[in-house]
């Protein structure tokens, strides 16, 4: 392991706020460089951590001699370029969710990445929610037996939350790949790799947007895993990642707001058919827990969990789920999209 401080850079501020502080706090870790085409922000972020380049150009971070990691956290549709480029330049890379919203570009970011030059990390912050471990921890030991059922809900309201220059409001993002993906690759980490999928979609909520803003997905999981996910973008809600896991001895109910989980388990409860409460630390979007795991791979030469393959193989599942809708619920094989 080395002994300098990795040098390390964030493309877009806002939603990447979180990674400045994770790389401020890492101590192997300085943050090196920020970058927002929004001047107001970058300046606040300036201010508040006192990097050594602050600019509205990405390409200067790319061709920067002393970077070694990147965080790419803009809107969707920059992912693909700024990863490849960055990777190009020989930069670890870690980038926010969805990795793409295509295939095409899937696969481009993937062919970098196996010419070897850096790391990829896609950031999946639900794989690092505390509820969501210890529910999964308790589903690979056994606690509530054989799985045969999963749930989970991406339930939010992006009437006030349609990001700078309505980014989000984009005809090339589908809800169920750009915020549903986080459903999604929950339940394909705790059931494992979606097979097939059949999805129906409404658009009742935000009607002056261009995409449905509800669908329901039903997948089919390995082990004869059945599994659903719902994605609201309109609903008159708090925001929830509501998740059950149903096992044939046993019942989890979980999600990444609340301060504790809760089982129901023949083999820890004698029978008992009550939900027992276990505390956990509220940890929505726990980038900094996983910066520090992508800095120990860097650091360490270990291989990334949430890798390039998995990666696409969450937008792949969204997007099938997405052509299933438009099919009126035609079965759709997740592996069609790699195609």
């Amino acid at each position: 392991m080395t002994s300098k401080k990795l040098q390390a850079g964030v493309i877009g501020l806002r939603m990447g706020n979180g990674h400045c502080i994770g790389y401020r706090d890492n101590p192997h870790c300085e943050l090196a460089a920020i970058c927002d085409t929004d001047t107001n922000i970058l300046a606040e972020r300036e201010k508040t951590y006192s990097p050594r380049m602050a600019t509205t150009d990405y390409r200067d971070l790319i061709n920067d001699p002393d970077i070694d990691i990147i965080s790419v956290v803009t809107p969707d549709y920059f992912h693909a370029e700024q990863s490849i480029a960055a990777l190009q330049a020989g930069k670890h890379v870690l980038c926010d969710k969805p990795m793409t919203l295509d295939m095409a570009e899937a696969k481009a970011i993937i062919a970098e990445v196996e010419k070897g030059k850096a790391k990829f990390m896609i950031g999946q912050v639900c794989r690092y929610a505390p509820g969501f471990i210890l529910a999964k921890r308790l589903v690979d030991q056994g606690a509530i037996g054989d799985l045969y059922f999963v749930e989970s809900e991406y339930a939010h309201h992006y009437g006030k939350a349609r990001g700078v220059n309505s980014w989000r409001v984009d005809p090339r993002r589908e809800p169920v790949v750009g915020g549903g993906c986080h459903a999604i690759d929950l339940l394909r980490w705790i059931a494992g790799d979606a097979q097939e999928v059949t999805a129906f979609a409404n658009h009742k909520c935000l009607t002056d947007w261009p995409v449905n803003d509800c669908t329901v997905a039903l997948f089919k999981f390995p082990n004869d895993v059945l599994g659903k996910v719902m994605v609201s973008i309109g609903c008159i809600r708090p925001y929830t990642m509501r998740t059950v896991l149903y096992g044939t001895e046993g019942t989890i109910i979980c999600d990444n707001t609340s301060p504790d989980i809760k089982i129901c388990s023949k083999n820890l409860m004698q029978g008992k058919l009550d939900f027992a409460t276990l505390p956990v630390n509220i940890a929505n979007h726990n980038v900094s827990a996983e910066i520090v795991d992508f800095v120990d791979c860097i650091l360490n030469d270990k291989p990334v969990a949430t890798n390039v393959y998995e990666g696409a193989k969450t937008v792949a599942a969204a997007l099938a789920a997405v052509k299933s809708a438009k099919l009126g619920g035609k079965p759709v094989k997740v592996d069609e999209m790699f195609d």
